[in-house]
């Protein structure tokens, strides 16, 4: 049976059962189509090459169920270019994609569980997010035990990973092997303070010894953010340690993260805000074998450092790190939004020409971003932005291409997500 077809014949059980067992049956949609204009994003434009643009689009539906102390989650997705299959097809190139399926029991007012696949995000989502702006979004098969009563939460979550049922030991390298994670959280009358720690184990192959083992890393740290008066913010502090794996064994770690923001709304209307993040970095010519690159290792971080992704959105990981000085500025007035943000990017540890040898300028680039939102309805967003790079000669070392070139990037979401129909018993 085909799984579209599965998907009803679930969708007809759950409705004709309803009526005898469930308290709330609720199903909404999202579907998104997204332009975008390319000429520089995730890295300088080449000479020898010209700008593309194109529409993704992502198409989701999500079953919500409760019924007494049980909660059950579906969420399924399809996620396409336009035309990357054709007019004929009688096929999707992706076809359709599992993107939650949990079930959770409330022990009581303050212990619950949730088992499946589901989004794990904290705080600012630096760390730990569930990456929206992908199309396919991030999910993580997991338990999660919470904890919750009045002004405190304390998650435990646990995952483990591997291929297939297997009948023995094989490599796994698509994602974590295994992952344990504790996050508290303790809310103030003006501020919220949490702790995070997450354990993640990666497999590596060691030929000397002839079988797989697991490297664990750790990451360590809080966050917290406060509202006082006009004034508001946010910081971060995060250490990594622990080991990665490489070809073969395995290396210390000793990273660290650094971050702030803070706030003022000068009018009901309009905001302004002041930020800085560190994440520590490796000199080029560093022959220490330790990783001494911060990676914020699940975090939603298109949202950080440039919309136009040149770090850490896959990529920038092991590298020379990274500051990042920035403004944003928040116009806010009935259905409109419109920010305006300015970044200034260096590096945090040294960049060298490896053709001449010679050391770079820490300065690698600034970027302005602009965004604007409007407020269709309550399930009709339009959304917008366009971004120009101006990258440094360092820039252009580290990341190859053209830094005289104009690098910019465009794009415009379309949002539309209905709640077709709520039952409640």
């Amino acid at each position: 049976m085909k799984l579209q077809n599965k998907i009803l014949v679930a969708l007809a059980f759950a409705i004709s059962t309803v009526g005898s067992f469930a308290q709330q049956l609720d199903v909404n949609l999202q579907i998104r189509p997204r332009f975008e204009y390319r000429n520089g994003f995730k890295e300088l434009m080449k000479d020898e090459l010209y700008p593309t643009s194109f529409v993704s689009q992502r198409s989701r539906v999500n079953f919500f169920y409760k019924q007494e102390k049980f909660k059950a989650n579906l969420s399924f997705q399809n996620v396409r270019v336009w035309g990357d299959v054709a007019t004929t097809s009688s096929s999707d190139k992706n076809g359709v994609a599992l993107f939650e399926s949990w079930i959770s029991y409330d022990f009581n007012t303050n212990w619950t569980a949730k088992f499946g696949r589901q989004v794990l995000s904290y705080d600012n989502q630096r760390i730990m997010g569930g990456i929206d702006w992908l199309q396919q979004g991030q999910s993580h098969d997991a338990v999660l035990v919470t904890n919750k009563k009045n002004n405190y939460q304390l998650d435990f979550g646990v995952a483990l990973n591997n291929n297939n049922e297997a009948f023995y030991e094989s490599a796994y390298v698509t994602n974590y092997k295994n992952m344990q994670f504790i996050w508290f959280n303790q809310k103030f009358s003006k501020l919220s303070l949490s702790f995070l720690a997450l354990n993640n184990g990666y497999q590596y192959e060691n030929l000397t010894k002839n079988r797989f083992q697991v490297a664990y890393l750790q990451t360590l740290g809080t966050y917290g953010k406060w509202n006082v008066s006009k004034f508001y913010g946010d910081f971060g502090l995060y250490a990594q340690t622990g080991e990665a794996a490489v070809t073969n064994d395995k290396v210390d770690i000793c990273a660290y993260y650094a971050g702030f923001n803070l706030g003022y709304k000068f009018t009901a209307l309009f905001k302004g805000e002041l930020g800085f993040e560190y994440l520590s970095g490796k000199d080029q010519n560093d022959t220490d074998i330790r990783v001494k690159s911060f990676t914020p290792l699940f975090g939603t971080n298109h949202g950080f450092n440039g919309l136009m992704d040149y770090f850490y959105v896959g990529n920038h990981k092991n590298s020379v790190g990274l500051q990042d000085f920035y403004t944003k500025f928040i116009y806010d007035k009935n259905r409109w939004q419109v920010t305006l943000s300015p970044h200034l990017f260096y590096s945090t540890a040294s960049v060298y020409n490896m053709t001449t040898l010679e050391k770079q300028d820490n300065y690698l680039g600034t970027e302005i971003d602009v965004t604007v939102s409007y407020k269709v309805d309550k399930n009709f967003v339009i959304t917008g932005g366009v971004s120009e790079m101006y990258a440094s000669n360092t820039m252009e070392v580290l990341k190859r291409g053209n830094n005289s070139n104009c690098n910019n990037w465009a794009w415009v979401i379309v949002s539309f997500n209905p709640q077709l129909f709520t039952y409640k018993k």
